[in-house]
């Protein structure tokens, strides 16, 4: 999945539109997207930790399309009424080139908040059942979408290229839900089936278990269009614009692992030996990803990746490759932070992981109206990846608190 924005930004910047419509989608589009599906996100933890009969299942399927539904409703409000001008004028303060680009693109990802509610469920019930490959197969079909629609835009050469970069990005997710959705029928709907039946799971426990994971997602990616806030009333605010889908989709890439430690760590962490386990394996993968991103950062490997694979123009080039540094402790803290969030979802202890993320998100915004207010001619990304950085290392130092306390 990391490696999809990436791959955005190396095609739309071949594309009609050029950098405004990079600007868009990373300002406007895909953190509003993100925003607005944000409640159900962590489905795929709560399938994971809880889905052990066919029953359990069913009712928790209810819910998520329930609660899809309703954040689809949300999504078409804000893409196809004056609410998006609002947002983008307003609230967010955007460059005006940009708007019409980013509504465009807002209609166009409109089936995306169901497509990954449903998705999201079923891979977390496939990877409680231990069948994960079928997760990453998903994965390779969805990229491969997205590659087709991205080559036939670069083929065809007029079309805009925040159309084709959000056609992609939708047409790749329905075609990943699609997947799930057959896996689950055909691998993990048997092994369900077969199974004791499970201890009722009442609404109220659910909602005590889900409510503080559901907030965890929408609290920090309400940081995003903050973030993009931010840069728009600093330094060069387009040129940040721009060059964040390619940074941010790098720094997104080398943190994949950790993001992916998160079910890992709640599938494995009751079984013996399995949290020491665990540790030894996320150090692994925090040194193997912080190493990737340190040579990009200090070498003109960097230079290289946005200048020839990215595409990007050499302003751009050179803001992206010096903004790289500033983001290399996130893929080390992102393994950390999955570690001790898997123990607690494992151990039902939710509430930890709200707090954690509401202390992001204060420490986080106090950074960005630092930077707005004292650093007015520092180059917005910059700033932005500082913020992010600092509140990411402060929520993993809170998850680590709650969960020593736990012991």
């Amino acid at each position: 999945m990391g490696i999809e924005m990436p791959m955005l930004a190396a095609a739309m910047t071949r594309m009609p539109g050029g950098d405004p419509h990079l600007a868009a989608l990373s300002a406007l589009v895909y953190p509003l997207s993100v925003l607005i599906e944000a409640p159900i996100i962590m489905l795929l933890a709560a399938s994971t930790a809880l889905v052990r009969d066919m029953r359990i299942h069913e009712q928790l399927r209810r819910f998520a399309h329930s609660a899809s539904a309703v954040l689809t409703v949300v999504h078409i409000a804000v893409a196809f009424t004056p609410l998006f001008d609002w947002i983008a004028l307003d609230l967010i303060g955007v460059p005006t080139e940009i708007v019409e680009p980013g509504r465009i693109g807002m209609q166009i990802m409109t089936p995306w908040t169901w497509a990954i509610g449903y998705r999201r469920f079923q891979q977390g019930v496939l990877i409680r059942c231990e069948r994960s490959k079928l997760v990453v197969y998903g994965t390779m079909i969805r990229l491969l979408a997205n590659v087709l629609v991205l080559s036939v835009g670069i083929a065809v050469g007029t079309w805009p290229g925040i159309v084709v970069g959000t056609i992609g990005v939708g047409i790749g997710v329905i075609a990943e839900a699609l997947w799930a959705g057959w896996c689950f029928h055909r691998f993990a709907k048997p092994h369900l089936a077969a199974q004791p039946a499970a201890p009722v799971l009442t609404w109220k426990r659910f909602a005590s278990f889900y409510a503080p994971l559901a907030l965890t997602p929408m609290i920090t990616i309400v940081i995003q269009p903050i973030g993009s806030w931010a840069m728009c009333r600093m330094a060069n605010p387009l040129m940040s614009l721009a060059a964040w889908p390619a940074v941010y989709g790098l720094v997104f890439l080398s943190r994949t692992a950790g993001y992916a430690f998160n079910e890992v760590v709640v599938t494995m962490a009751g079984l013996p030996g399995g949290c020491a386990a665990l540790r030894r394996c996320g150090y692994w993968i925090a040194g193997c990803a912080t190493a990737v991103l340190l040579v990009l950062a200090v070498t003109p490997l960097g230079e290289f990746w946005f200048a020839s694979v990215t595409g990007l123009s050499p302003e751009l080039t050179t803001l992206a490759s010096s903004s790289l540094l500033i983001a290399i402790l996130m893929p080390g803290y992102a393994v950390a932070q999955n570690y001790h969030q898997g123990v607690l979802v494992h151990e039902q202890r939710t509430r930890a992981i709200t707090e954690a993320v509401v202390i992001y998100l204060a420490v986080c915004s106090v950074c960005l109206l630092i930077g707005v207010v004292m650093l007015p001619t520092f180059q917005g990304i910059q700033v932005a990846l500082a913020s992010f950085t600092i509140a990411g290392l402060t929520q993993t130092a809170w998850l680590l608190f709650r969960r020593r306390r736990m012991v």
